[in-house]
């Protein structure tokens, strides 16, 4: 219509001079369709007029966003799956009560507030208004109090941290939690990734069996539209969508869709997805090989966005055999250098970081150095004296390692090495993942695994606290401290113990040795605008040049 408007105008004006035919035609917000993609980026202050007219005709606010991804999604029902692919694609289709913003830190979504009752026991969650479900229903307490009770049910984290726990419609727009005990990170609990608690209607969470809901619904900004198995999911813009208006930071604030369709397909091969993105095929290409790092920097059209991904480790029986007693675990940890370990896993100094913070380092709200005298001590001699302490006269001490990801495999050899080196004697048994996993859990079959761990909300949920996983911890002070944590009311006085805890697990305890943290590489198109990852690929706010 605007063109049409256009050409009627520019006719009427043919009488005029030919000047005044171009200042007014470079005042039409339609024209300049031949201007240079990428050039009103840096364009200063004074041109802001200008600016605007040029960004409108520069970017694409439609089309189909292609992002190219690793694996087929098992299932996109939120509540049933810990799968990164799975989890990517399901934050854009449903929402939840709160989420993690930029900062790692619990923040309201598809709540409007909440209050805590001085007890701690209770919260109370006041709705947003007008929110709608991608069926056009409205979101309202009956549908987030069905929603979250199937979550405490099916959540692995929800059903250990949250026992006893409830939600329950008072109003149409108000829902409470009632906790069976005081737990102090429940929302950031409720904030976690994992099986995360995505709302839906209440008629779908009813209607769900044991393989999961039948219906993919949610209030998300993109909705599902085709799910072709092997090739592609595709979803597409919700028209209807109840933006917030805060800033974008995270999971939270302002999410707008600014294409018509978003294609995640599945590539498995990582050539595949490298060449692809190398020929605009793709926009996006996750989940890229530590090896194609350099390759991706030097593409001439690419972008390289590298995130903190997890933390590499090797995890100790502390049930059976000689690793049992913390004093030769404390040994082995002596001898630790950890930077050889991460640059023989990751290649590039880029793609880690050097920190002992169990949790993510960036979560401002419980990252800790605490305890950083025992990380990468590379102190052979320490571990001598405590190995003639302890009276070891050469046992093996026995490692498991699997070759189906390089980064565990050549952790293991460098830590081979190193012990070697000091005088102890190591073996290493190398198994496919799957079989690994059944070994482990053979308690008399092993003394240390090495493994990546991907990051959680709160220390509650670390595998190095869990009394279910692999190296089996227990002990009572820091069963006491992680109890203390939880019931504390007060988050400086809880990080303050989370603190003792961290000491106490690097000093003392040493449940397992923490390496470094490991990274995820995004590849992206120079030709989208507006990209930002966190945890992983955000496509809201993305556009696509013209």
């Amino acid at each position: 219509m605007k063109q049409r408007q256009k050409k009627l105008w520019l006719f009427a004006l043919l009488i005029v001079a030919l000047f005044l035919f171009s200042a007014c035609s470079s005042t039409d917000e339609d024209a300049g369709t031949d201007t240079k993609g990428g050039e009103t980026e840096d364009q200063n202050d004074a041109n802001e007029e200008e600016n605007n007219g040029e960004n409108e005709s520069a970017t694409n606010t439609g089309g189909d966003l292609n992002i190219a991804v690793s694996a087929q999604p098992p299932t996109l029902d939120a509540h049933m799956t810990t799968a990164t692919v799975a989890l990517d694609v399901s934050r854009n289709i449903f929402e939840t009560l709160v989420a993690a913003n930029e900062n790692h830190e619990s923040t309201p979504m598809l709540a409007e507030s909440y209050e805590i009752s001085d007890d701690g026991l209770t919260y109370t969650f006041k709705l947003r208004e007008g929110v709608s479900f991608h069926n056009g229903q409205e979101m309202k307490a009956e549908d987030v109090e069905a929603s979250m009770n199937r979550w405490l049910g099916l959540s692995a984290r929800a059903k250990t941290l949250l026992e006893g726990s409830e939600f329950v419609a008072t109003d149409d727009y108000t829902v409470e939690l009632r906790l069976a005990e005081v737990a102090s990170d429940t929302l950031d609990i409720m904030a976690g990734q994992g099986q995360f608690p995505a709302i839906m209607p209440k008629d779908v969470i009813e209607s769900a069996s044991e393989e999961g809901v039948q219906e993919i619904i949610g209030t998300g900004p993109l909705m599902l539209d085709e799910w072709k198995q092997d090739q592609y999911v595709k979803l597409t813009k919700f028209e209807d969508y109840a933006m917030r208006e805060e800033p974008s930071s995270g999971f939270v604030g302002k999410k707008e869709v600014l294409v018509d369709n978003v294609y995640y397909h599945i590539v498995i091969d990582s050539a595949t997805r490298l060449a692809g993105l190398q020929t605009d095929e793709y926009h996006l290409a996750d989940s890229m090989p530590y090896d194609n790092y350099e390759i991706l920097l030097n593409t001439e059209g690419v972008e390289t966005h590298v995130l903190l991904d997890g933390s590499l480790n090797m995890f100790y029986n502390k049930k059976a055999g000689m690793m049992a007693d913390p004093k030769m675990r404390q040994m082995i940890n002596a001898v630790v250098e950890s930077d050889s370990v991460m640059r023989a896993s990751f290649a590039n100094e880029d793609l880690y970081i050097l920190s002992n913070s169990f949790m993510n380092p960036e979560q401002v709200n419980w990252a800790s150095n605490a305890g950083e005298e025992s990380y990468n001590q590379n102190d052979p001699e320490k571990a001598k004296q405590l190995a003639e302490e302890l009276g070891y006269d050469g046992e093996e001490i026995r490692m498991l390692a699997t070759r189906d990801y390089d980064h565990h495999y050549n952790a293991s050899i460098v830590i081979k090495e190193q012990l070697e080196q000091a005088g102890f004697n190591v073996s290493l048994e190398v198994y496919d993942w799957p079989t690994l996993l059944q070994k482990r859990d053979e308690e008399e079959s092993w003394d240390i695994f090495f493994t990546g761990t991907g990051y959680v909300t709160t220390p509650s949920q670390l595998l190095v606290l869990s009394k279910s996983y692999a190296g089996w911890p227990d002990d009572e002070k820091a069963d006491q401290l992680l109890d203390e944590i939880r019931s504390s009311l007060d988050h400086e006085d809880a990080k303050e113990k989370w603190d003792e805890l961290q000491a106490y697990l690097w000093d003392d305890y040493v449940s397992s040795t923490l390496f470094g943290h490991y990274t995820r590489i995004i590849g992206a198109s120079e030709n989208i605008e507006g990209f930002t990852a966190f945890e992983g690929i955000i496509p809201w706010n993305v556009s696509i040049k013209e």
